[in-house]
């Protein structure tokens, strides 16, 4: 019978968090990473000389009492002066890391590599998260991660580093007043093994409470327009007065968890420091030891009592910095879907499922899609009828990569779409959705998107074509008229011509359509239907409906 593993001890447990935490950071960094171990480097070399120069106090008062010897005491102060100037050149050349610029191109590069990643990683996942919550992470979390990096940094090798080099300095000079200061920093360890477990736990209780209040923030700002028309208003702000009242629990909470835990801290190392104080006094009274080397324990006590007291807010900050990491971390890691070899690209655009089985991550024990086959002809229109729920806009989805099926396979013109490039696989294909999302910008931009490349002329072709003009001409400024956010200067009708004047001017070859007029009055839905039948001439058409004027062409339908 094999032994079983031995617990690991405390010690070993923050060596493993620590280089957990250091390889999230430079991981984070990129190619910032060697920037970033030069900086922490200078800032240890620098404390380690601060600690060193503070260390040069003892000879000094040693040189000036009770008989001052004015070479030695130059000597030494010299070197004090030395060492604390070599210390500040290098703490300042470590925070150029900051100052220089180099921590914004660090965020600028992270915020872009977040952003990259949201583009590659599937849809499904990233349908998962709120847009506060990304909201949260994209700016929060990263400012939360770097921003005070270096200062706290600097301030934690301040608190810990500086003063041990000092106590390993003072053994040279004394081994009991060394040995004394020494002492001080297994207590800092106890402490903080004391208070580390549950206030890191409250860091990210909080740090999930401020994601939930963002998402919600977000939800409620946009669906205000909604909630008024409904009368609702009322309901919803009380679900975001609820959150908020948990969040100042949670920081309440936190706040007095971590006041004991710093008052604590701070009373015992100025009682331990006071203690060396009183020893060296005890020793003087005795003739054991000058009475300088009082003094100038008094001078290290004074001068590292404040920064070793406070290392425990220090400490909640690496906290917080942390928790925002593991977020970070995580939406990085999310893989993107596969790309099966060879890769290739269809010249025929039919479409065929064959025994496609999925389910939703958020729901395994409920098929959405079982035993799934179709044949959707090129070049004709295929209607997907049904009642909500039965998995039409989930086929709609799995054509378009948002996910794979758990079983089976999808094909373009007998080729695997696990086969084609996110690049090939999007060029094929334009959709229309139900909720059509514009941006905030010009009308122009907007029906742009389908092809970056077009002239202006293209894009007033695929304008005119969708039905566009007659609205287009009333806005404001015409053409460059700002839509406002997710386009709502425009009606619901007007937006869908602008989505579909989009997928005209991109003129791929299969077009989905996900139930384009079913919020539309009679009068819209009749312009977008003529935009409609624009769009799907001499194309390979997957529309989602229930009205069925919108399918009334279709050569074929899967109820």
């Amino acid at each position: 019978m094999s032994a079983l593993p031995r617990p690991l001890s405390p010690f070993s447990k923050m060596l493993i968090s620590t280089r957990t935490a250091w390889s999230r950071l430079l991981g984070v960094m990129g190619a910032h990473a060697p920037a970033l171990r030069r900086c922490l480097a200078g800032l240890v070399a620098a404390a380690v000389l601060q600690g060193l120069a503070l260390a040069c106090v003892f000879p000094l008062l040693a040189a000036l009492f009770p008989a001052p010897d004015q070479g030695r005491a130059l000597g030494w102060l010299a070197a004090m002066t030395l060492l604390a100037g070599i210390a500040t050149v290098l703490r300042w050349r470590a925070q150029g890391f900051e100052y220089g610029g180099r921590l914004a191109q660090v965020t600028h590069a992270l915020r872009l590599r977040l952003g990259e990643q949201l583009r590659r990683m599937p849809l499904e996942r990233l349908r998962e998260s709120r847009a506060g919550e990304m909201n949260a992470l994209l700016l929060g979390n990263v400012d939360e991660q770097l921003n005070y990096l270096v200062a706290i940094a600097n301030l934690i090798l301040t608190a810990t580093v500086a003063p041990l080099a000092l106590a390993l300095a003072v053994l040279a000079f004394d081994l009991r007043l060394g040995a004394l200061l020494l002492a001080v920093f297994p207590l800092l360890w106890v402490l903080h093994r004391w208070r580390r477990p549950a206030f890191a736990r409250d860091m990210r209780g909080l740090n999930d409470a401020h994601w939930r209040c963002n998402a919600d923030l977000v939800e409620y700002t946009q669906g205000l327009t909604a909630l008024r028309a409904a009368c609702q208003e009322g309901g919803r702000v009380g679900m975001l007065h609820a959150g908020f009242e948990r969040l100042r629990q949670l920081q309440t909470a936190a706040h007095r968890q971590g006041v004991r835990p710093s008052v604590v801290t701070a009373s015992l190392v100025e009682l331990g420091l006071l203690g060396v104080v009183v020893a060296a006094t005890g020793w003087v009274v005795s003739g054991r030891l000058q009475p300088a080397a009082v003094a100038a324990v008094m001078v290290i006590v004074v001068r590292l009592s404040e920064p070793m007291a406070t290392l425990v807010s220090y400490t909640m900050v690496l906290e917080m910095m942390e928790a925002a990491l593991e977020r970070i971390e995580a939406l990085l890691a999310i893989p993107a879907l596969p790309v099966q070899m060879p890769q290739a690209v269809p010249d025929q655009f039919d479409v065929r499922f064959e025994q496609v089985c999925f389910h939703y991550a958020d729901n395994p024990d409920s098929a959405a899609l079982m035993n799934f086959s179709a044949t959707l002809p090129a070049q004709a229109m295929t209607a997907l009828v049904g009642s909500s729920g039965s998995g039409k806009t989930t086929v709609a989805r799995l054509l378009l990569r948002h996910a794979d099926p758990q079983a089976g396979s999808i094909t373009i013109g007998g080729i695997d779409i696990r086969c084609m490039s996110p690049e090939v696989l999007n060029a094929l294909m334009s959709v229309v959705f139900q909720d059509v999302h514009l941006f905030d910008d010009t009308v122009l931009a907007n029906i742009r998107m389908g092809r970056p490349d077009a002239d202006d002329a293209q894009v007033r072709a695929a304008a005119a074509a969708a039905q566009c003009l007659d609205f287009i001409e009333r806005l404001p400024q015409g053409w460059n008229t700002r839509l406002g956010e997710i386009g709502d200067r425009l009606s619901g009708g007007e937006r869908q011509r602008i989505s579909i004047a989009r997928a005209l001017l991109k003129n791929a070859p299969i077009v989905v359509l996900d139930e384009p007029t079913a919020a539309l009055d009679t009068e819209s839905e009749l312009a977008v239907q003529r935009a409609i039948d624009t769009l799907v001439r001499d194309k390979t058409v997957i529309v989602i409906a229930h009205r069925l004027s919108t399918i009334a062409g279709a050569t074929a339908s899967w109820w």
